[in-house]
């Protein structure tokens, strides 16, 4: 394989990782408010902690978009 090709796949993996941190970021503050909710029989912490992590996903991803412009 070629450097350049190296290269490629490095950024496609890099990208890839971009693209799926926002999600399961999401994912794992909904499905932990979603087991709080369960043990504290409450019906508003998975819409809290929701919130929480797509802020946190987002703030993640700006801070590695940030990074890599450096």
């Amino acid at each position: 394989m070629s450097a350049r090709n190296d290269n490629s796949w490095g950024m496609l993996v890099r990208y890839l990782s971009y693209a799926i941190l926002l999600p399961v970021a999401t994912l794992v503050g909904y499905a932990i408010g979603y087991g709080l909710d369960n043990l504290f029989s409450t019906h508003f912490l998975r819409t809290v902690f929701l919130m929480l992590g797509g802020a946190a996903g987002f703030a993640q991803l700006v801070r590695s978009l940030s990074n890599e412009s450096k």
